[in-house]
């Protein structure tokens, strides 16, 4: 498999029209029967990355569009190492990766996506948000009593408001492909049974500890609303223009080719040519060129030249 081919199997995993999306339906394991070794899939995320980090040099120096990559997914599934994977290569110059933990009491204070869009990436840029916006219709749907913290009045938290935030959501995206950007949203579909199995590899690895919290724990017990709640804002966020892409992330490996599949794919449809120098520009680089040349000449050379 080549990464073109990765581009076509990461647009299986995309959902462009929530309206039937069902999360039931979605296998954690399913890799649509593409199969390698260790080897042949390291090759072939190295190959996919090389040619994501080419196109961002071209990104960076055209500077019209920006790229904005949002990552949502339970505990566990693979998010953090997988943006390390797939942008490895990539200059660090041109890619910013945000994440996203409880929000301040400055956060608090503004609307629930204000705190996200000022980490917007410049034109010419990838964005990478480790969770988002999303978060206030995940966490916050499954905790109701966090709208509290956000200090809304209560004619705002209405039994509409999931309904209102989610038009929120689709109003701003549509806004930013607007003004030119690209969106691609990732939620790594993990199995109930392939997270605990790596808790527990956290717990028996000493190195690994450090990642675990009870808060985790705590967590898992609701996973039955947090699938409700995913699955909900997938039905009503997934538009043409901003899919979201439900990758299966039982397996770490597959889940990352899908993952750089997908970003290569993004970044091939846009308008990506290096910027054009105009005839006077060419003119003062053939000089500048000349005057280096003359820099580096033998002293001999340079006396010749001049008699």
């Amino acid at each position: 498999m080549s990464p073109d081919a990765l581009i076509k199997l990461a647009s299986r995993f995309a959902v462009t029209d929530g309206r039937r999306f069902r999360l039931d339906k979605v296998r954690t394991d399913d890799t649509k029967g593409f199969a390698a070794t260790k080897d042949e899939a390291d090759e072939l995320l190295r190959q996919a990355v090389a040619r994501i980090a080419a196109h961002q040099e071209t990104l960076y120096a055209q500077n019209q569009w920006g790229v904005l990559l949002i990552f949502q997914a339970m505990d566990a599934a693979g998010k953090d190492s997988a943006i390390e994977h797939v942008f490895s290569g990539v200059n660090p110059q041109g890619v910013q990766v945000f994440s996203f933990k409880a929000p301040s009491s400055e956060e608090l204070d503004h609307d629930f996506l204000w705190r996200t869009t000022v980490r917007l990436p410049e034109r010419g840029r990838i964005g990478v948000f480790n969770r988002s916006y999303y978060e206030e219709v995940l966490v916050v749907r499954v905790h109701p009593e966090l709208l509290q913290s956000e200090g809304l009045p209560g004619r705002v938290v209405t039994k509409h408001i999931w309904t209102e935030r989610f038009d929120g959501i689709n109003a701003f995206e549509r806004h930013l492909v607007r003004n030119g950007y690209t969106i691609r949203k990732f939620f790594l579909h993990v199995s109930r049974e392939e997270q605990a199995r790596r808790f527990l590899s956290r717990l028996d690895e000493p190195d690994k500890r450090w990642k675990f919290s009870i808060g985790d724990i705590r967590e898992r017990e609701r996973w039955d609303e947090y699938m409700s709640a995913y699955e909900a804002a997938i039905r009503n966020t997934s538009t043409k223009e901003a899919p979201w892409l439900v990758v299966p992330a039982d397996r770490k490996w597959f889940a990352r080719l899908v993952i750089a599949g997908a970003v290569l794919g993004a970044l091939e449809e846009l308008d990506l040519e290096p910027p054009a120098v105009s005839p006077v520009q060419e003119q003062e680089l053939e000089q500048v060129r000349a005057a280096l040349l003359d820099e580096v000449s033998p002293p001999g050379a340079r006396r010749k030249k001049a008699r």
